[in-house]
């Protein structure tokens, strides 16, 4: 898992990352990976959009990069000529170092040494905008790939889309009046189906008589080699945090929930939310049951100092919510649940897994944690023992649900949709008392949903 508390990127009034310095002939400019602070020395690179030879306006996109927090999109300061990229794929880009060299004739009117704005990576489908010359131009990052592999500016080809933007039948058509051709489309994996039963290979006919021999088993000849990569990206913060995680003195405190009512309520509330775009699992009501429990025992949604002199008690319960991705297991935040509904957290928690399962989660959404729940659930596990992400103080991990027998009060067994619930937390500053009453207070919400009700804010 990798929780941040650097600070976040800095612009010009709000983030900096790149910066450009003009050398002797006045003509080139070269961006260089500034110190961005808190310790991060290096990004990777993940993807150009540019080659060199390439013409680039203002506000052209130039590449993605991936620090240990998120991606981002650098964009282009000005109106030149990529000539010189200074990083391969997947290569690490370290601070203080050129990035791309640009030939520009704006240096005149620039300064020695200026600042690049850097914009969150955005995903595939959602719109980009580019203003070249005063013109706002619409266009996914595919498409502006698309251009960029055929030499064609995008500033000269008419957008079909909605508000003029830019399709990827914009750019054929615009080949096609250039070249009298149309790129062919991208080739298609053939699906052969099943052969009909009848068009089988025919079985070979049974002769009782015959005794089929058994085949001598070969070894298994395997020619794959070791190979040794970097750790790099999440799984580096993954390293540095849970170093630091296991210095804390961690105890376990684990317990069972009937969810019967629950999962009666939220078919309920299912088509409810399915109207308003929004889909709704559990976790809303479980982050919305710890923010009511955290109400009550403050001391769960605090951090200490690295000698454990001072307490800080937080405001914001941001809640974290633990999401096993392909860059990674990364913990994005739900901010200040604490006056949030149940549907608003899970239209935040829509959007968080958009963004997470596409790798374009911002630095906003990756720090500033105050408690967080892991859903191993989703995976198949029923206990856990989980850690503690620093500067937090208490962790708690959900598992499955199961369809179990259990007795009611008159004795007679019914069938109960049990989840297990495993918390760890900082034995410096909580006792295993207090744990076990926020977690019965958890419950008692989440066994009788209407109980939250009393304290919904």
């Amino acid at each position: 898992m990798s929780i941040f508390d650097k600070s976040a990127f800095k612009f010009s009034h709000q983030h900096r990352l790149f910066r450009t310095s003009a050398i002797s002939n006045g003509q080139i400019v070269q961006f260089k990976l500034s110190d961005i602070g808190e310790g991060i020395t290096e990004v990777t690179v993940k993807e150009w959009y540019v080659k060199e030879g390439d013409s680039v306006s203002q506000f052209d996109s130039i590449c993605e990069v991936q620090s240990d927090k998120a991606s981002v999109t650098i964009t282009s300061r000005y109106d030149g000529i990529i000539r010189k990229l200074h990083y391969n794929l997947d290569e690490i880009a370290y601070v203080g170092k050129p990035l791309v060299d640009i030939e520009t004739d704006a240096l005149k009117d620039v300064a020695s040494e200026e600042d690049v704005v850097e914009t969150p990576a955005v995903s595939h489908e959602e719109h980009t905008h580019q203003e070249i010359k005063g013109h706002k131009t619409l266009a996914t990052p595919a498409v502006r790939r698309l251009a960029m592999e055929n030499n064609i500016k995008l500033s000269e080809v008419v957008g079909t889309g909605k508000d003029n933007r830019i399709l990827k039948e914009d750019i054929l058509n615009y080949l096609a009046k250039q070249t009298g051709a149309i790129l062919p489309p991208s080739p298609k994996p053939e699906i052969i189906p099943p052969l009909p039963k009848s068009e089988t290979a025919p079985a070979a006919p049974k002769d009782k008589g015959t005794k089929i021999p058994i085949p001598i088993s070969k070894p298994i000849v395997f020619a794959g080699k070791d190979k040794t990569e970097a750790v790099t990206g999440f799984h580096k913060a993954m390293v540095k945090t849970m170093t630091a995680a296991l210095k804390i003195p961690h105890f376990g405190y684990c317990d069972e929930i009937d969810l019967t009512q629950l999962v009666q309520l939220r078919e309920e509330l299912k088509p409810l939310a399915q109207v308003r775009g929004v889909k709704l699992s559990f976790m809303p009501f479980f982050i919305k049951a710890a923010s009511l429990g955290l109400l009550h025992y403050p001391i769960l949604n605090a951090s200490v100092d690295e000698n454990c002199q001072n307490i800080t008690y937080k405001a914001s319960h941001n809640i974290g919510v633990a999401m096993d991705t392909e860059q990674g297991l990364i913990v994005p935040n739900v901010k200040n649940v604490q006056v949030c509904s149940v549907f608003e957290i899970a239209s935040e928690l829509n959007r968080l897994l958009t963004l997470g399962s596409a790798g374009q989660l911002g630095t906003n959404d990756l720090t500033g944690g105050t408690f967080t729940l892991s859903n191993i659930g989703t995976i198949g596990g029923t206990y856990a023992k989980p850690v503690i992400l620093p500067p937090e103080v208490a962790i708690g991990a959900l598992g499955k649900i199961q369809v179990l027998p259990r007795f009611n009060g008159n004795g007679e067994v019914f069938k109960a949709q049990i989840m297990n619930v495993s918390w760890s937390a900082d034995h410096r500053i909580i006792d295993g008392a207090t744990m076990a009453r926020f977690s019965n207070l958890w419950k008692s919400y989440l066994e009788n949903p209407a109980s939250m009700l009393i304290d919904l804010k």
